[in-house]
């Protein structure tokens, strides 16, 4: 471990939008509880896609990060890399925790020219030449969740934890949870099912029309939950669609709830239902059980919403791991193998306990 006596500033690079940085938490926690006195900073990309809310509005005032400095993701510009350089130079971190994804060797080495000529002498976390990659369990048939690599990567910094539900806290904040509660309206204080449809990938779409016969299916199976819709403004459509035949009590939230007030609403789901995407990982880390239509785009297991809760259908087509963002040579026949009839028996497992 390193000492934190001497230790004023921490910078954290880490890139990405809500489940990135969800991820990401026991690390977050662990930099905290090893550098409690420094101010910590984190490097990251704003995006753009209004889907993909940048890490700030996932971390909030939880006081895990104390700042942000910008990071244009993908940059070739000469000038922009010279002022980010120069801007942590004038930072002037003690030193630098390295949490980004697994990376080509290419990668990494530019990474760490990058960071000795904006003044860095100590880097934790960066790795050799594919070093950190996935590690593969052939007893699960699984490889290596992301925020296990991560935690592997700093771990000269001591243990994160992941195991541990406290380290997966976003430290919510009384008026996140009352706006959460007010949004909720007459779904307050009666079980209730989440479902975030919605996302920004082709590749991880399972269907508009899938959704709404599975919240058909589960509304007459389980006539005593209501129902509540979240994601980004631009998922409002598809979730009205998927509820059309809901007819009990629902409310549709897309785009009127913050990332953190939406985390707040799912500490109240008994499940959520979605593809893989950032509301999924926001109910994990409130220990809420998911039921996934996963796509097979990324390798088994690296995504998979943390904790061993949850019902994920993934179907390991020979396409596997083909981390496209729009797929239409196989038409996506990983999700679109994937039936409502094994969703809803997922919910069943799920929900069998707690039938009303």
């Amino acid at each position: 471990m390193l000492p934190d006596s001497r230790i004023r500033k921490v910078l954290i690079y880490r890139l990405g939008s809500l489940g990135d940085t969800v991820v990401a938490l026991p690390c977050f926690h662990l930099i905290e509880r090893v550098f409690p006195q420094s101010e910590r900073v984190l490097l990251t990309n704003f995006p753009v896609h209004a889907k993909a809310p940048p890490a700030a509005a996932v971390l909030g005032d939880s006081g895990l990060v104390h700042g942000y400095m910008r990071y244009t993701a993908g940059t070739r510009s000469v000038a922009e890399l010279l002022r980010l350089a120069w801007q942590i130079r004038r930072f002037s971190p003690d030193v630098l925790v390295y949490l980004m994804p697994a990376r080509a060797p290419q990668q990494v080495r530019r990474d760490r020219w990058f960071f000795r000529l904006a003044g860095m002498r100590r880097i934790v976390g960066l790795p050799g030449d594919g070093e950190l990659k996935h590690r593969f369990d052939a007893a699960t048939g699984l490889y290596e969740a992301e925020a296990s690599r991560l935690a592997r990567a700093v771990a000269e910094l001591g243990d994160a934890q992941i195991g541990e539900p406290a380290n997966w806290s976003l430290r919510l904040t009384p008026g996140e949870r009352e706006a959460a509660a007010l949004a909720m309206g007459s779904l307050a204080g009666r079980p209730a099912i989440v479902c975030g449809p919605g996302t920004k990938m082709q590749a991880k779409d399972w269907g508009a029309d899938n959704w709404q016969e599975l919240l058909t299916q589960l509304h007459a199976q389980f006539p005593g939950y209501g129902l509540a819709l979240v994601g980004a403004q631009e998922d409002a459509e598809v979730s009205e669609h998927a509820a059309r035949n809901w007819a009990g009590a629902k409310v549709n939230l897309c785009g009127t709830l913050s990332p953190r007030e939406t985390a707040a609403l799912l500490e109240h789901a008994a499940v959520f239902l979605g593809p893989d995407s950032g509301p999924m990982h926001l109910a994990a880390c409130a220990g809420v059980p998911c039921v996934i239509a996963f796509s097979a785009r990324g390798l088994p297991g690296v995504w998979y919403p943390a904790g061993r809760q949850h019902q994920v259908i993934y179907h390991q087509t020979s396409c596997y791991g083909c981390n496209l963002e729009t797929c239409t040579v196989e038409a996506r026949r990983c999700l679109t193998s994937i039936t409502v009839a094994e969703m809803a028996a997922a919910v069943g497992r799920v929900l069998d306990g707690r039938a009303m």
